[in-house]
């Protein structure tokens, strides 16, 4: 029993010397000159330039955080965590009563604007008397020709609009290039 307790061993010791066996041609470098892991960050580029997985994400209309009541200029919030969406998004913050706007209808509105890049609140109608607009007319940027539509009178619409459907690679004023814009939009009167 002995004796196959031994060969038992000398096996498992053979085996394990074969697993190790390199069969690929030696490295030409020298120990310690490979990479690491994890690889050291490129000469020149800062750890904060780097985005995290979780700012690689896209936000969300959830993501954007509004306070205030319809009939006031609200606060909105728009988050460091995430990138700016690529899609127009809308979220109903007050639903509003009567017929939904469409093509043709006439709105007044109150809004606020604030631009996602740089999160200053850049214009508001709010105490102004609101603002006219006739859907579908082509008056208004992209994003609320569409953005609007379905909106009733009362109702508090919270919009976020890619580039392309605000101001675009022009920009607008204070607007820069190539923009999000975020509106809360406050359907003071709709008919038609």
């Amino acid at each position: 029993m002995r004796n196959a307790g031994k060969i038992v061993i000398g096996v498992a010791a053979a085996l394990a010397l074969a697993a190790c066996s390199n069969s690929q041609e030696p490295s030409s470098v020298p120990p310690g000159d490979g990479p690491t892991y994890p690889a050291p960050n490129p000469a020149g580029v800062s750890s904060a330039a780097q985005p995290s997985a979780q700012q690689q994400r896209e936000c969300t209309v959830d993501d954007v955080k509004v306070t205030g009541a319809f009939g006031a200029k609200p606060t909105v919030t728009i988050p460091d965590t995430c990138a700016a969406p690529t899609k127009l998004l809308t979220k109903d913050l007050t639903p509003g009563t009567g017929a939904a706007a469409k093509a043709g209808s006439q709105l007044q509105v109150d809004y606020d604007l604030v631009t996602w890049s740089d999160k200053v609140d850049q214009q508001n109608s709010f105490g102004t008397g609101g603002f006219p607009v006739t859907l579908g007319e082509g008056s208004v940027i992209q994003g609320w020709e569409e953005g609007l539509v379905g909106v009733k009178q009362g109702g508090r619409r919270l919009l976020v609009i890619p580039p392309d459907k605000g101001y675009g690679a022009q920009g607008n004023q204070s607007i820069k290039p190539n923009e999000t814009l975020v509106f809360v939009v406050d359907a003071v009167k709709v008919t038609g």
